[in-house]
């Protein structure tokens, strides 16, 4: 009898979420926080294929979510903080990484080619999960890594060989049952969502802890 993989439903919701946002992949996690900071690290530590392109400074507007800044100072970066009114989504200057954390509509990666596309699926967002984000890319070694990095640095719900843990690990994946939810979900999901505002934000810059990045 062939076993039962629970992991299957989280890399059915990967297709969904990959085939509906317009990219050739999605990584499944358990917050857009940590789908930003996994993707800095990767973008800083695992990109060998551009590992020369990549500096550690990062351009993120002064009013945005606060696990955004602290996301880039765990992953080893530093913060700048810019003026931009925004809606939806962001660019994060300087590692190609777009914080789309209130945005959630149908072809939503299209004309990103070659970013890490976050987005969120917490329950105040549009995709209400509970507990969840995604990584939406284009590169095979992308999703490989940050498939890795998800999950303690191995493949999730395969059992640990030798030669595994050649890849930093962090504990952030998305288990199964939320992923089994999101598929439900997404029988109802629009093609057109309305962005969520962001005029709650306050401005970082002023934060103690992320003055030296001013």
């Amino acid at each position: 009898m062939k076993q039962y993989n629970p992991y299957d439903s989280v890399a059915a919701l990967e297709e969904r979420v990959a085939e509906y946002g317009g990219s050739k992949y999605a990584v499944a996690v358990d917050s857009c926080t940590n789908a930003i900071l996994i993707s800095l690290v990767y973008r800083f530590h695992c990109d060998y294929e551009n590992e020369f392109k990549w500096g550690r400074t990062v351009s993120i507007p002064k009013k945005t979510y606060v696990g955004v800044a602290h996301a880039v100072i765990n992953a080893g970066g530093v913060c700048e903080f810019r003026d931009e009114d925004w809606q939806g989504e962001y660019e994060m200057g300087g590692v190609d990484i777009i914080d789309a954390a209130r945005r959630f509509r149908r072809g939503m990666y299209n004309g990103h080619s070659g970013k890490l596309y976050c987005v969120s699926a917490h329950w105040g967002k549009i995709f209400k999960i509970g507990r969840g984000g995604f990584i939406l890319t284009d590169s095979e070694h992308a999703k490989r890594e940050l498939t890795y990095l998800r999950f303690d640095g191995r493949m999730q719900g395969v059992a640990p060989k030798d030669d595994d843990f050649d890849t930093p690990g962090y504990h952030c994946y998305m288990l199964p049952e939320e992923a089994s939810r999101g598929l439900m979900l997404f029988s109802y999901m629009p093609d057109d969502n309305d962005d969520i505002p962001t005029d709650d934000y306050a401005d970082l810059s002023f934060y103690d802890i992320f003055k030296e990045a001013r």
